[in-house]
């Protein structure tokens, strides 16, 4: 399950239907996700942590909010991550 791409050009996610774990609505602004403008920026290092941060959050609250959701969101966090390994 890949998402991103580190060296695809802007923009790296496809806007389409709403979708809460891989196109949010009240994250996209425009043709622009929010993920999008972080990602820009920030270092290569920095947006590692920021997912590994982002992760980690979706999975210390999946048994209290969230539940199989956050485990799911924990998962697109991590994918992101992998492509700065």
């Amino acid at each position: 399950m890949t998402y991103y791409d580190k060296d695809a050009p802007l923009p790296l996610f496809t806007i389409g239907p709403s979708d809460p774990v891989n196109n949010p609505e009240h994250y996209t602004q425009g043709t622009v996700e929010c993920i999008e403008a972080i990602q820009s920026a920030l270092t290569e290092e920095e947006f590692r942590g920021y997912c590994k941060g982002n992760a980690m959050k979706y999975i210390w609250r999946e048994k209290h909010k969230g539940g199989e959701e956050s485990i799911k969101k924990a998962a697109w966090y991590l994918d992101c991550m992998m492509q700065y390994v």
